[in-house]
Parts: C-alpha cells; sequence; structure tokens
C-alpha cells in the first residue's frame, strides 16, 4: 500500500477519533479492510457501495443487532467485546464515515487470539460453527425483525428464485440452453420443493426471524487456543428471514464433501457426519425457540438452500456470467452441476437427516 494511501487511511480513522498506523488485512472479496495497528486494535472497512447500495440502512441494521446481543452477553456475564462484534462510532456519533468522495467506512474493535477457517478441515469444526451460528439465533430470538431493513430484496425467496430462470430460459440471452439442457430438466423436475418454506411463512408456521444470511464457516470467528467458536462476523446480510435459511446455506456449504466448484462429480456428496455436527451445535443454543414447523423442515431447508443456489449459478450461465464471477469457461455451469449433486444425494438421505436432527430436539 502507497504511503499516500496509508495517509488517507490515517485521516479517515481519525474520524473515529483512532489516531494508528494502518495496513491491509485479510482476504475478504467484497468490502476493503484494514487493521489499525493502535493499542487496542481495530478493524477499518471501506463499504462496497456497489454490492451494498443503501449503507447507511445496512449500518443501522448492524448497530441494532450487536447492541442487541451485546446487552444478552452483558447480562449473562460475558465479554461482549469479544463474544459479538462493536461498531466504533465517529467523532459525531455516526456508525460510519462517508467522505467527500462518498466513500463510506466503518469501524469495529478487533477481536484478539482469533482466527477463521476458510475450508472444514474436521467436522468438529462445524459443531463450534453451528453452535455460534445457534447463539447468535438464540439471542435475536426476542428481537423483532421488523426492526430491520431488508437491504436485499426477496434475498432468499426460491419461487422468485425459479422465475428468474424461467426468464433465463425464455431469452436464452448468451445462446448457451442447448449445453444445459439437462441442467434445465433437473431444475424444473426439483422446483417442486421451492415453496416449500415460503409457503409456511405466509403461513404462519414459520416466524420471520433475524437471519444473517452468510452462514459460511469463516464468518465464525475461533479462538485460537481453545479451538471454539468466539463470534459471528460479517453483518452485511442481516435483515428479516427464516431461521431455515441461515441453517441449510450453513450444510449447503459446510456439509459437501468438495469444493463449491469442483468438476469431478464422483467426489461430490452430502455428509451426514458434518451434518450431525453441525446439527448437534445449532440446536443445543436453538432447540427452546425453534416452532415445530422450523424443527421439521431443517434437513429439507439443507436441499431447498442448495437448491436455490444451484438455479442461481444456472440463470447466471444462461444470461452470461454476469452476475457471479467467473474465473474459467463454463464455470456457473460447474458450479450449478456440483449443487445439483449435493441436491439429489440431500434428497436420498432426508429421513437419515431427520433421524439425527430428531437427536437433538
Amino acid at each position: 500500500m502507497m504511503e499516500s494511501d496509508k495517509n488517507i487511511l490515517k485521516e479517515i480513522c481519525s474520524q473515529f477519533d483512532i489516531d494508528t498506523s494502518i495496513e491491509i488485512y485479510g482476504n475478504g472479496h467484497i468490502n476493503d479492510t484494514y487493521l489499525c495497528e493502535s493499542a487496542p486494535r481495530f478493524i477499518l472497512q471501506r463499504i462496497n457501495t456497489n454490492v451494498f447500495k443503501k449503507p447507511e440502512k445496512v449500518m443501522e441494521n448492524i448497530v441494532n443487532v450487536t447492541r442487541h446481543i451485546g446487552k444478552k452477553i452483558e447480562k449473562s456475564g460475558g465479554d461482549r467485546l469479544r463474544e459479538t462484534m462493536t461498531v466504533i462510532l465517529t467523532k459525531d456519533g455516526k456508525s460510519f464515515y462517508k467522505d467527500d468522495e462518498n466513500n463510506y467506512y466503518r469501524m469495529y474493535t478487533f477481536i484478539e487470539n482469533s482466527m477463521s477457517y476458510d475450508f472444514v478441515e474436521n467436522p468438529v469444526q462445524l459443531y463450534h460453527c453451528g453452535k455460534t451460528f445457534g447463539k447468535f439465533q438464540a439471542m435475536l430470538s426476542d428481537f423483532s425483525a421488523n426492526k430491520l431493513n431488508e437491504t436485499i430484496v426477496d434475498f432468499h425467496n426460491t419461487p422468485k428464485r425459479v422465475n428468474q430462470l424461467e426468464e433465463a430460459v425464455k431469452n436464452n440471452l448468451a445462446n448457451r440452453l442447448a449445453k444445459a439442457e439437462k441442467e434445465v430438466e433437473f431444475a424444473y423436475y426439483y422446483k417442486k420443493y421451492a415453496d416449500k418454506i415460503t409457503q409456511k411463512i405466509a403461513d404462519g408456521d414459520v416466524p420471520v426471524r433475524v437471519t444473517h444470511n452468510d452462514t459460511k464457516l469463516n464468518n465464525v470467528l475461533f479462538d485460537k487456543d481453545t479451538n471454539e467458536g468466539v463470534c459471528v462476523i460479517d453483518l452485511d446480510t442481516v435483515m428479516p428471514g427464516s431461521l431455515l435459511y441461515d441453517f441449510g446455506d450453513a450444510l449447503r456449504f459446510g456439509a459437501a464433501s468438495g469444493s463449491e466448484d469442483e468438476t469431478d462429480l464422483s467426489k461430490i456428496w452430502f455428509d451426514l457426519e458434518k451434518y450431525e455436527q453441525f446439527a448437534k451445535g445449532f440446536l443445543s443454543e436453538t432447540k427452546d425457540c425453534l416452532t415445530d414447523a422450523e424443527k421439521e423442515l431443517l434437513p429439507l431447508s439443507a436441499l431447498i438452500m442448495t437448491y436455490e443456489c444451484g438455479i442461481r449459478f444456472l440463470a447466471d450461465y444462461l444470461n452470461g456470467d454476469t452476475y457471479f464471477k467467473i474465473h474459467r469457461e463454463n464455470h456457473n455451469l460447474d458450479r450449478c452441476r456440483t449443487q445439483f449433486k449435493l441436491v439429489a444425494d440431500i434428497e436420498k438421505k432426508l429421513d437419515k437427516m431427520s433421524e439425527i436432527t430428531a437427536k437433538f430436539i
């Protein structure tokens, strides 16, 4: 990083009343992240306004959620500066600083002696991941989701994602339909599951809750000494939704046997041991606040969220790769095929998944 850039960022930090040296930090793909080498240390981020069109609303959500969690942690005798993200306010009391070029910056306390993992190294990690996300959900079970902004409308509305795929098939903008006929046929067959969560929400059987909406392993910080979960991070997509979205999406990623874009589908299956570990951890914190409908739909949510992701990849492939970044030819089609392989395998294992889930409810 050039010295001139460091000076600019140091001036940004001064808006938060922090005098510090600063370095690039982490490997995030959306926001620009920097470490403030002060005592104590802080994280400075420039919010990607191409992705988050309304950064003020994003920050309003984050402040409301973290303050609520912080009060719960303090009441239970915990350390709120370690167990949840803490937003540092600017000198004029705002949760962000906007510069003259309309860049938005925010600052958090740095959580020391912690680390994150990009890939599951052993199933027990998923137990701690599930427990940490479950605790996050449980501490927000009495927080009204109506207080939050819906920063990405219909983010996990699977029937609408099906409609988007159907539109992509109809338009065939990139003239690729002939290469994806089997995948389209698969998607249309499995759309029978698409409304299983949304319909229950409409019926009132599944409540609208605060949801994280990006429940990947690397959005949990782990203690370097104990390897237990410390707190949930990356709250940009926190908004109203269903707990089932978070549970299912975590397993779409966490219980897969291989990477999201693996081309050798013989290496892809849904790992029941990983499912069991995540479910055990998640339900240890949430079982007392779940409705009967939520408990019943937990296994199926993994299928639905995996299906939804697969049809999004497929629609983007048909549209000419306009949303997801690609790094090779047919990348989105490969991603779609991997998700669909998981969908088919999850369907075969739903009864076993229900048996596993029942052990922890």
